[in-house]
């Protein structure tokens, strides 16, 4: 079993977080109804700076499980995107990152979440991307980047970033795939009901 973490904080998108969520959860669930005696491959947590409940963008109110100083070790760290600029710089968040990318199997950005990630020194020399609106800001902002809008997401080994909301769920189902096969990635869209791209593709016109 992995533990996949996931980072929420006030103005976090909420589909850059639930369909990550519900990827990996369903994946648990699926793989559960495959084998009964199956261990579930993922377990979900969501994690922020501070106890007590976040106020996502539009205001929907989420109580996140941990906090950055009580989680349990992770294998995995998603980074939703949303309005993150109050995030950005604070030390506290940095440090962890920079800890958490030396212990993590894998580590991913869903949207502007790239632009914490690069905060912290973590995506330097990366091939990335993000969403198509912010991609010029990335840019600009970390020029030992190399930032494209050439698809859903970038698969560059131990990081991965995805573009805007709902390409999170296409990377995370290609995260179940690559890290369980295709069978249950299938499975888990099929259940999900959602047409998977199951390729980077090409970026919204």
């Amino acid at each position: 079993m992995r533990t996949v973490g996931i980072y929420l904080y006030d103005k976090v998108e909420v589909l850059d977080f639930a369909g990550p969520f519900e990827v990996f959860t369903t994946a648990s669930r699926v793989a559960r109804r495959q084998e009964a005696d199956a261990t579930p491959p993922f377990r979900v947590v969501t994690i922020a700076r501070q106890s007590g409940p976040i106020t996502a963008r539009a205001g929907l109110s989420v109580l996140p499980t941990h906090t950055l100083a009580d989680h349990p070790p992770l294998d995995i760290l998603i980074i939703p995107g949303g309005d993150e600029r109050a995030e950005r710089g604070q030390a506290d968040l940095t440090d962890w990152l920079q800890t958490q990318a030396t212990q993590l199997e894998l580590l991913a950005s869903v949207c502007t979440g790239a632009f914490l990630l690069a905060g912290a020194g973590l995506l330097d020399g990366r091939t990335v991307t993000t969403h198509w609106e912010d991609v010029p800001e990335l840019a600009t902002a970390f020029p030992a980047l190399t930032v494209v809008d050439t698809g859903r997401w970038i698969d560059d080994g131990d990081i991965l970033t995805s573009a805007g909301i709902s390409a999170g769920i296409d990377m995370s189902l290609h995260l179940v795939a690559r890290l369980t096969g295709d069978k249950l990635a299938m499975a888990t869209a099929r259940q999900m009901d959602y047409h998977w791209q199951d390729s980077p593709g090409e970026p919204p016109s």
